[in-house]
């Protein structure tokens, strides 16, 4: 099946430090590996960021997850295209193989399997044919953001056709949705998320975001009020989006990329049902919530 799961990102960032208080405060844990900095979720065993320091923030890597056998499928696959396979790009990150996409995003495959979150409360609604909350009072306590696991990234490509095709031919990934020549999303061939890997169309290459599952639409607001009180800039939310289903809710981090709170996205099950549709432009941002601020599908890598 190729790739089998979106194991982490990695960014190289002007200031390491400011990346560990954005990603602290936003819930993550931190560990340093020499001179990478390295962030999980809560109770999972696995890293789902890394901060590498450099000149200014960029992509410096997406690593997935696979078996030998996927691992021998995507090196023959590379092969046949005439990709090289690249020397890691940083000695903490050895291992697998190594090779880039058509925008010159490093790929990392790594023969790794992704860990299971902590498990999550229920949660319990009085709505019309819900009512499982009775002679409980319902509004949560007060509490700081503490995401279950790394949903999805969205990049920037000027190469939307060739980057759909490299992530499906060769890493083995589906096409979930699609808004014409505007944005992709991509799924796991073992189903699971509604997408993974999401490209938008724009002039250059860069990282839109990385959005981070939560237990509940409570746990996204709350989530949204800490980091704006902790003085980061609001991106977008609360609202839901029509492509996935998921609820959202954005925040800027110190290089104006975007880390997402989500929950409640669409779920694609493993034997090939789904049927990928091209959804009108209406539908490419939400259903409901505040307008998109001006600067949301802004590439701010590209003023680098």
């Amino acid at each position: 099946m190729s790739v089998q799961s979106l194991l982490s990102y990695a960014l190289s960032v002007p200031d390491v430090e400011a990346g560990r208080r954005f990603y602290t405060d936003f819930g993550l844990e931190a560990e340093e590996r020499g001179d990478v900095l390295a962030f999980r979720c809560l109770g999972r065993a696995q890293d789902q960021v890394h901060l590498v320091e450099g000149g200014r923030k960029r992509l410096h890597h997406l690593r997935f997850g696979t078996d030998d056998a996927g691992l021998g499928v995507v090196r023959a696959r590379l092969a046949a295209r005439g990709i090289a396979e690249t020397p890691p790009p940083h000695p903490a990150f050895a291992g697998g193989i190594w090779f880039s996409d058509p925008d010159g995003n490093a790929i990392h495959l790594a023969i790794e399997a992704a860990q299971p979150a902590r498990p999550a409360e229920a949660v319990r609604l009085n709505t019309p044919g819900h009512y499982s909350r009775v002679g409980v009072p319902g509004c949560p306590a007060k509490t700081s953001p503490r995401p279950y696991r790394l949903g999805h990234v969205l990049l920037f490509t000027p190469r939307l056709e060739a980057m759909l095709a490299f992530y499906t031919e060769v890493l083995g990934m589906r096409l979930s949705d699609r808004c014409g020549p505007v944005i992709a999303f991509m799924h796991l061939p073992g189903g699971g998320d509604h997408h993974v890997v999401a490209l938008l169309r724009d002039a250059n290459p860069g990282f839109h975001h990385a959005s981070f599952e939560v237990g509940s639409v409570d746990e996204i607001g709350m989530g949204a009020r800490h980091m704006m009180e902790r003085g980061y800039r609001d991106g977008w939310g609360l609202g839901r989006h029509v492509i996935g289903s998921n609820f959202f809710h954005y925040l800027r981090d110190p290089w104006s990329s975007l880390a997402e709170y989500f929950c409640d996205i669409d779920r694609i099950p493993p034997d090939g049902s789904w049927r990928a549709a091209d959804h009108p432009p209406e539908d490419a941002l939400y259903r409901w919530g505040p307008p998109p601020p001006p600067d949301f599908g802004t590439n701010f890598e590209a003023r680098g």
